[in-house]
C-alpha cells in the first residue's frame, strides 16, 4: 500500500479481491468480502461486516456492527447473484442492516447519497432509497419499498412491502404504513395510520417559500378533505392548478400507486383546517 492507499487495521480481514479506494479506513475486526468495491475516503469502524456484491460510494461512514450486503430475508431467494448499491456520503449507525436484492425483485437494492440511517435501521431486499432521507432508530423497510428524497421515517416505524414513501414526506415514530405515503405529507400511527396534513415545517426547512407551501396545502385539501373520491379530486386539482412541478409530483405519485395511499385523516384535520 502506498501512503494514499487504504488503511486496514491488522485485526481486520479484507479479501484480496476487494477493491478499496484511496483513503478508505477499515477498523478493528471488520470483514470486507471478495466482491466489495468501496469508493475513496469511506470509513468502516470496528466490527463492520460487508459481503456479497456490494458497491459503496465515497465518504460513507459505517459504524460498529453494521451488516452490509448480507443475503435477503426472502424464502424465495435461491442464492442467485444480486447486489447492493450505495451512493456517496451516507451515514450508517450501529447495527444497521442492509440486504442485497433478489432475482425476482430486479436483483438490486439501491441507496442514494447523503442519507442518514440511525441505529438498528433496516433496509430489506430490492428497496430503493433516494437522497437525503433519514431513517430513525430501528425504522424498518420491508422488501421492495421505495423511499423518496428528503423524507423522514421515525423511530420504530415499519413500511410494508411494495409501499412507497413520497418526497418530503414525514412519518412519525412507531407508525405502521401498509399503503403509500403521499409526497409533502405527515403521517403517524397504526391500525390505521392517519394523515396529519402538510409537512409544512419540513418544507420550510428545505427552503420552500410560504407561497409554495400554501399552494401544496391547497392541493392536498382538494385531494384529502374535499369529500370527493380520488378521481374527481384529481380532476378538480388539475383544473385549479393547471401546471407546476409539485402538482405533477402528486398526480404522478397517485397514478402510479398500486396499494393505494394513506388518506384517512386525523380527527383534527377532517374539517380541512391546517
Amino acid at each position: 500500500m502506498d501512503k494514499d492507499g487504504p488503511s486496514v487495521h491488522p485485526s481486520a480481514i479484507v479479501h484480496p479481491g476487494a477493491r478499496l479506494g484511496s483513503g478508505v479506513s477499515v477498523g478493528p475486526f471488520s470483514i470486507i468480502g471478495e466482491h466489495v468495491t468501496v469508493g475513496k475516503n469511506t470509513r468502516f469502524d470496528a466490527h463492520a461486516y460487508v459481503e456479497g456484491c456490494v458497491e459503496v460510494g465515497e465518504n460513507c461512514h459505517f459504524s460498529p456492527y453494521s451488516m452490509v450486503g448480507t443475503e435477503p430475508q426472502d424464502l424465495g431467494y435461491k442464492k442467485e447473484e444480486t447486489a447492493l448499491l450505495i451512493g456517496d456520503r451516507n451515514i450508517f449507525r450501529e447495527f444497521v442492516t442492509l440486504h442485497r436484492g433478489t432475482g425476482k425483485g430486479g436483483g438490486k437494492t439501491v441507496i442514494g447519497s447523503d442519507n442518514y440511517f440511525m441505529a438498528y435501521a433496516h433496509v430489506a431486499h430490492d428497496c430503493r432509497v433516494g437522497d437525503e432521507a433519514v431513517l430513525g432508530n430501528a425504522a424498518s423497510l420491508a422488501g421492495h419499498v421505495t423511499v423518496g428524497d428528503y423524507s423522514y421515517i421515525g423511530p420504530f416505524s415499519g413500511i410494508h412491502q411494495f409501499c412507497r414513501v413520497g418526497i418530503y414526506a414525514y412519518i412519525g415514530g412507531y407508525s405502521v404504513c401498509t399503503q403509500d405515503v403521499l409526497p409533502f405529507c405527515r403521517v403517524a400511527g397504526d391500525r390505521p395510520p392517519r394523515l396529519y396534513g402538510t409537512n409544512a415545517i419540513g418544507l420550510r426547512r428545505r427552503s420552500f417559500s410560504k407561497e409554495r407551501v400554501n399552494e401544496i396545502k391547497g392541493m392536498l385539501k382538494i385531494l384529502l378533505y374535499s369529500g370527493m373520491n380520488t378521481s374527481r379530486a384529481m380532476a378538480a386539482l388539475k383544473e385549479k392548478y393547471p401546471s407546476g412541478a409539485d402538482r405533477d409530483e402528486l398526480l404522478s405519485f397517485i397514478a402510479a400507486s398500486k396499494r393505494g395511499f394513506i388518506k384517512k385523516t386525523a380527527e383534527k384535520w377532517e374539517s380541512g383546517s391546517e
